[in-house]
C-alpha cells in the first residue's frame, strides 16, 4: 500500500465471539456499521470450518459491507522457531492451508509466531527460524501471500534477532508485524518498534499508557515511511473506538 488506513483486528472482540454475540461472517458487518471502518483481520482459531461455502458467504459479506480483508492472524499451528527439523516441516505444511485461504479471500497477508524454546542459542534460533520460513516463503510466492512474524514472545521479543532474521531469509514477502504492547520492564514497545519497521508490512496497534506515547509511535511509522493498514487490537468496543479517534487523529493529520 502506499497510503494508510485503519482496520479492526478480531481478537480485539474477541469475548464477544467467545460467548456467542456474533461468529467471523459478521465481522464485515461489525467493522462498517459499529466503527465504520475499511478493513478487517481475522484470527484463524476463530472461523467456523471454513468450507468453500463458508469463505464465500464471508467474500459476499466483506464486499456488501465494502470491507476489505486484510490479512488472517494464525495460531495454533506450530512455531517458527521450533528445534526439530520434523517440527519445522510441519510448521510449513500447517500454514498452508492459511496462506490459500488468504489468498482465497483477497488477504495480503498470514501472521505468525516464532518464540524458540529457552535453551536454544540465538544462533541456533536463527538458523532454525530461517529454515522454517524459507520453506513456508516458497510456498507463499505463488500466491504472493506476505508471511509476518509478531511479538509474541520469545526470540520476536528480541529487536535484534528480527532484524537478523528478516536479513537473513531477505525475502519480498517476509516482514515484521509489531504488537504495539504496552511498554514494561522487560519490553521497550518503542524501541522495538523503531529497529523493526523498516520490514514492518502491517501494525498490530494498541491504544498506549498516554496520548503522547501513541502520537510519538505513530509518528515514528509515518517519519520511517511505512504505508499501510493499521489494525486495532485494543480491548473492548471503547478502546476500539479510542484508537480510532487517535490514529485519525496523528496519522491523518499534521499534529
Amino acid at each position: 500500500m502506499n497510503k494508510d488506513d485503519i482496520s479492526l483486528a478480531q481478537w480485539a472482540l474477541v469475548e464477544e465471539i467467545q460467548t456467542g454475540k456474533w461468529k467471523t461472517l459478521d465481522f464485515p458487518k461489525i467493522a462498517r456499521e459499529d466503527f465504520d471502518l475499511n478493513g478487517i483481520e481475522f484470527v484463524n482459531t476463530l472461523f467456523e470450518v471454513p468450507t468453500a461455502t463458508y469463505l464465500n458467504a464471508l467474500k459476499r459479506n466483506a464486499d456488501d459491507y465494502g470491507v476489505a480483508m486484510v490479512l488472517i492472524m494464525v495460531d495454533d499451528e506450530g512455531d517458527g522457531c521450533a528445534s526439530t527439523k520434523a517440527e519445522r516441516k510441519q510448521f510449513e505444511i500447517n500454514h498452508r492451508k492459511w496462506i490459500d485461504i488468504a489468498h482465497y479471500l483477497g488477504c495480503h497477508a498470514i501472521r505468525t509466531n516464532c518464540r524458540g524454546n529457552e535453551i536454544i542459542s540465538k544462533k541456533d534460533a536463527l538458523r532454525y527460524a530461517a529454515e522454517s520460513y524459507n520453506l513456508l516463503l516458497q510456498y507463499a510466492e505463488e500466491a504472493s501471500i506476505k508471511v509476518l512474524i509478531e511479538n509474541h514472545g520469545g526470540v520476536s521479543n528480541d529487536p535484534d534477532f528480527m532484524l537478523a532474521l528478516m536479513k537473513e531469509v531477505s525475502h519480498p514477502l517476509f516482514g515484521t508485524y509489531p504488537d504495539w504492547r504496552e511498554p514494561a520492564d522487560d519490553f521497550d514497545n518503542y524501541a522495538y518498534l523503531q529497529k523493526t519497521v523498516p520490514f514492518a508490512k502491517g501494525m498490530s496497534y494498541r491504544n498506549q499508557p498516554s496520548e503522547a506515547l501513541t502520537a510519538k509511535m505513530i509518528g515514528l511509522c509515518k517519519r520511517s515511511g511505512y504505508h499501510g493498514w493499521y489494525g486495532i487490537e485494543s480491548d473492548g468496543r471503547a478502546a476500539v473506538q479510542e484508537g480510532k479517534r487517535l490514529l485519525q487523529k496523528y496519522l491523518f493529520n499534521e499534529v
